[in-house]
């Protein structure tokens, strides 16, 4: 099975002083353990690349360009990258009028488009609420995985 990583788990896994690093890192081994495929879209690549390389004092991760360029090299290494396609809009399109999507909100509805272009119904992320509104999406958070609720 398959599973979406969204960009806050990613995160949370490069800075290793954040208090969810242990939580989002010991999730993802657990998923790998449980044979899940991990995988990427482009548009995690992107907001990892904004968050890596924001400075620290305006919520960034502060990371030069060459160390975000390697840190973008390993999680292309390490997670399967689902690659953009046409079709991706026409089911981003249909999820923001359906479910009158506004704002931000709308990069989530952005997943969920290639999600569903994928054929993927699981996220690992930190904001399972934010993909609530969403028919055949399941958001799972790494404490749900470390509660032992891994995806079935």
């Amino acid at each position: 099975m398959k599973v979406l990583v969204d960009t806050n788990v990613l995160l949370r896994i490069a800075q290793p002083g954040h208090p969810h690093r242990p939580a989002a890192a010991e999730s993802v081994v657990r998923l790998i353990a449980a044979d899940w495929e991990l995988c990427v879209v482009p548009q995690v690549l992107y907001e990892f690349w904004v968050a890596a390389t924001r400075p620290e004092p305006v919520n960034g991760l502060g990371m030069d360009c060459t160390a975000a360029e390697l840190s973008l090299d390993e999680l292309v290494r390490d997670f399967r990258l689902l690659r953009d396609e046409r079709g991706v809009y026409g089911f981003w399109r249909s999820l923001i009028v359906t479910h009158q999507v506004q704002g931000k909100l709308a990069h989530d509805a952005r997943l969920v488009a290639a999600m569903q272009r994928h054929g993927l119904t699981d996220i690992l992320t930190f904001n399972s609420a934010d993909f609530a509104r969403f028919t055949g999406i399941r958001a799972f958070t790494p404490a749900d995985i470390l509660a032992g609720q891994l995806p079935t």
